[in-house]
């Protein structure tokens, strides 16, 4: 026990020391953990790391939505929300069918619903290691509002999407009439549940006699809840934690003071350090252990790399074909009903189809996959899933995050 402390001690200090680094060479630190933590695990006497899915769901993805939701304007959402309703929700759907019909055409013993599953699974773009990206260069304000609503969004639907694919899998069936309603409770619902939840937090700040210290743990408590009361209800625990965290930003001039709105927010940027830094290199030394299934399957390294750099590739074709799509139709659209920005050009569709880095959620999800099916049988796939899941993370966060500043800085355009 003192051994496994001492390790993960470790862990949070090299956390500080990469992310010291990745800033002086201004290169996203997500890419470093990565690439750190698969180096790590090569170490011999490394311990081996299992990570637990619901540790990744529960743990981790409340509180990084929760504070991605309060940096969020509101006014931008509303303003951008055709796009950003489009990328988030068809979008998704569009990738994960692409994705499943590459997989069940190209990859052997892949069904129609596994290729789903891993459509599901890999769709959503990270919204961590993008803005991590954006930070070492200046892009126009609207193209990041657009980036920021997307990623708040885009979870909620491929988590819909890989729940739907996992009862088709697990049952042979797909009964599309009870997804259909199935579809809207978790939207609406989880919608609805964190709007209450976060009202009520809102009134608690208000009459119960709170100071700075509650303040900030309620506010640490709040995501947790809304979370976990919509996911009891099968509703959408991201769609909840989303809606309640954008509820009590906007309002938060009203029921938090000046100091703890200040004392709250320097809390919460040192949680969330913690907590991304602690992600991306949990994906990298996670690598043995699925390296390790994938050898139970019978399926070689090399073939299960080309199967990667297959859906890594049908990933980033997809989503830029659909951002020049999207000024096509905003200019044709422009003339019969009024859009936030008419010429929204060739530059800013570039950036926003290079911006699909994959991590969290992904890796998530993937191993959320239960190792054996109700019967007793093992999961098809599921090791060939999980390695072709972290072979997309490792590319695209390799590709397009070092690309990327190099691409925005050659097409930079004047802020707005």
């Amino acid at each position: 026990m003192i051994e496994q402390f001492s390790f993960y001690l470790g862990m949070v200090v090299l956390i500080v020391l990469v992310i010291m680094l990745a800033n002086r060479i201004k290169v996203a630190y997500p890419i470093l953990l990565v690439l750190v933590g698969l180096g790590i695990c090569f170490i011999p006497g490394t311990p081996k790391i299992k990570i637990d899915p619901e540790l990744i769901f529960i743990f981790f993805l409340p509180p990084l939505l929760y504070e991605a939701s309060w940096n969020v304007s509101w006014k931008d959402m509303w303003r951008w929300r055709r796009i950003i309703s489009s990328f988030a929700f068809p979008v998704v759907f569009l990738t994960a069918f692409s994705v499943a019909l590459v997989a069940n055409y190209f990859i052997p013993g892949f069904s129609l619903a596994l290729g789903f599953l891993l459509g599901g699974i890999v769709s959503p773009p990270d919204a961590v290691s993008a803005s991590a990206i954006l930070r070492f260069v200046k892009i126009p304000k609207h193209l990041a509002a657009i980036l920021e609503g997307e990623s708040l969004l885009n979870d909620a639907s491929s988590l819909i999407i890989f729940r739907f694919a996992m009862i088709a899998v697990a049952t042979g069936q797909f009964l599309w009439y009870d997804a259909v309603g199935d579809f809207f409770w978790m939207i609406i619902a989880g919608t609805g549940i964190g709007l209450l939840v976060g009202y009520i937090f809102m009134k608690a700040h208000k009459l119960l006699p709170t100071d700075v210290n509650m303040d900030i743990i309620l506010t640490l408590v709040a995501p947790y809840i809304m979370y976990i009361a919509a996911e009891e209800a099968q509703a959408s625990g991201v769609l909840a934690v989303v809606s309640g965290g954008l509820f009590l930003s906007y309002y938060r001039h009203r029921f938090l003071s000046g100091a703890s709105r200040l004392r709250a927010e320097n809390v919460w940027q040192s949680l969330v350090f913690l907590l991304n830094g602690l992600v991306f290199l949990l994906i990298g030394l996670d690598l043995p252990q699925i390296i390790d299934g994938l050898h139970q399957e019978g399926t070689s390294f090399g073939e299960a790399s080309r199967y990667a750099i297959l859906i890594t590739g049908v990933l980033i074709f997809g989503r830029m074909l659909v951002a020049y799509s999207t000024v096509v139709f905003t200019s044709v659209a422009g003339r019969f009903i009024p859009v936030a920005e008419k010429s929204p050009g060739w530059k800013a569709p570039l950036v926003m189809g290079w911006t699909g880095m994959r991590g969290v959620v992904s890796l998530a999800a993937a191993l959320s996959i239960p190792v054996t099916m109700s019967d007793g049988s093992e999961f098809p796939q599921r090791n060939l899933i999980l390695f072709i899941t972290f072979g997309v993370i490792l590319l695209t966060l390799v590709i397009q995050g070092l690309t990327l500043p190099v691409l925005i800085r050659k097409n930079e355009t004047p802020t707005v």
